[in-house]
């Protein structure tokens, strides 16, 4: 503690520290799942485990060893991982009962009618074979119907806690939204087309290593099929954004700092547009072209295609969607109203989103918890089910969850809640079934209307329907 290091770009950050010279932008992705790295001055705090983006810089320790906040990050795991209790089974809290009856009705039988063959025709037909098949054999076809859909589910109770949850927590960053910035929006000055104000954007951020400056280039791309000019020169101006030469005109592309300090005012009506999109979560870059301002662009982190659908099949289930995100206030917001949902909480740092979960489970509301960062590790340890985008999703995130989302195709979670209910629903089935045959086949036995040896048809056939009935749930699904 009390060290200086200089990090380099695209190094990681080896502990907790304040920056004491440079300025560069921090990707604090594996802390707070935020999209977008965060510019960093002098006097500002880093993170150990985020990553430098851009220009060197000199740190002094702050945290190192246990108090460091990777290492932090781990004993929340591990400390939600020790308080999730397990799914004791039905038929495991019967078991012992089971085992006393079959016993005490063949005693009491032998001693009261002496006769020994009805004694062995009870244990033969209350012997549980089908009570004890009730649940694993659903499970198991559930899981084979979840892992047809995408779903590789690593506990096996993890269904049976699934059925009973009543809020679904998502993180946003990647598991609600494709986790790459998208220019969703031109808007040129009078007397520019938004084509020259196109080209001019992407031909200054042609060299730029930053994610905005990367997103633009590559939006041209895939909108006009061309790739855009590239500049004689090129300078990044961290904190501000960046300015290029091209055919001897000076193209800016930045914030309203670097315009200002290039001396371009921004007309009052396009600030009002910019607040606009920026309330809805965007981020906005203004672009100048041989000292006149040619409009701006403005990016956001889209939606999935089918997020929407799937947050309302969800609501249509009965369950309650929630959204934890570490990123703002604005960028959260917009993306709940778009979705419709009610609850979100956003600036989520790990911790924040393990107490959220925590406080759920205190008030008697199991929760799932779906996300695909570093950073969602301990809420996916701590939720009554954690599930993990396997696709996009970190190591450590899919080793935290219960299930993972192989290919990352969320619009399959509300046939993951159907299933898991449908499962539950056999499972009951399966356990009433077994035992009522059990029931009535020992009443038989006591009577000596059955033997032995058409007690072990009637035992086994038991056992085989419950097998078929199970098996059904490899190839079910809801019906629309």
């Amino acid at each position: 503690m009390g060290d200086r290091l200089k990090v380099l770009p695209g190094e990681t950050i080896p502990v907790d520290g304040v920056i004491l010279s440079g300025q560069t932008s921090i990707n604090q992705a594996v802390m707070t799942g935020e999209s977008m790295p965060v510019d960093k001055a002098p006097g500002d705090e880093v993170s150990s485990g985020t990553v430098n983006q851009f220009e060197a810089f000199e740190m002094e320790a702050t945290k190192v060893g246990e108090d460091s906040s990777i290492q932090r990050m781990i004993r929340l795991v591990q400390s939600a991982d020790a308080g999730k209790a397990k799914v004791v089974g039905l038929a495991d809290r019967w078991a012992t009962w089971i085992v006393v009856i079959a016993l005490s009705a063949a005693a009491i039988t032998w001693a009261v009618t002496g006769q020994i063959i009805r004694a062995v025709t009870i244990l033969v037909v209350f012997c549980p074979c089908a009570l004890v098949l009730a649940t694993p054999t659903a499970i198991m076809a559930a899981i084979g119907n979840a892992t047809k859909h995408g779903f590789l589910v690593r506990e096996g109770d993890a269904l049976e806690r699934l059925a009973a949850v009543d809020k679904v927590a998502f993180d946003k960053t990647g598991t609600l939204t494709c986790g790459s910035p998208e220019v969703i929006a031109l808007r040129s000055a009078p007397g520019v087309t938004e084509e020259a104000l196109y080209s001019a954007a992407a031909a200054a951020e042609r060299l730029s290593e930053h994610p905005l400056g990367k997103a633009v280039v590559r939006c041209y791309e895939k909108a006009t099929g061309t790739a855009p000019l590239t500049p004689e020169r090129h300078a990044m101006i961290p904190g501000k954004g960046v300015t290029a030469q091209l055919d001897g005109h000076t193209l800016l592309a930045g914030n309203p700092a670097l315009l200002a300090e290039n001396g371009l005012p921004i007309p009052a009506d396009m600030e009002a547009d910019a607040a606009t999109y920026q309330n809805q979560g965007a981020t906005i870059i203004y672009v100048a072209e041989a000292g006149t301002l040619f409009g701006f662009l403005a990016l956001a982190d889209t939606l999935r295609a089918e997020s929407a659908d799937m947050i309302a099949a969800i609501q249509a289930v009965g369950v309650q969607p929630v959204l934890l995100t570490g990123d703002n206030e604005r960028a959260a917001k917009a993306i709940a109203e778009q979705l419709h949902i009610r609850e979100y909480r956003a600036e989520c740092l790990p911790e924040d989103k393990l107490e959220q979960i925590g406080a759920y489970q205190r008030d008697g509301s199991p929760v799932c918890m779906i996300g695909d960062g570093i950073n969602d590790a301990p809420a996916l340890k701590k939720a009554d089910v954690g599930i993990a985008m396997g696709g996009i999703g970190s190591d450590i995130a899919v080793d935290a969850a219960d299930i993972a989302l192989v290919d990352d195709k969320i619009e399959e979670l509300p046939h993951l809640l159907h299933l898991s209910r449908r499962m539950m629903r056999t499972i009951r089935l399966n356990l009433t079934f077994s035992m009522t045959l059990n029931f009535v086949a020992i009443v038989l036995a006591i009577t000596g209307v059955l033997n032995p040896v058409v007690g072990a048809l009637v035992h086994n056939a038991g056992s085989v329907l419950v097998i078929i009935n199970s098996a059904l749930l490899l190839t079910w699904r809801k019906k629309a």
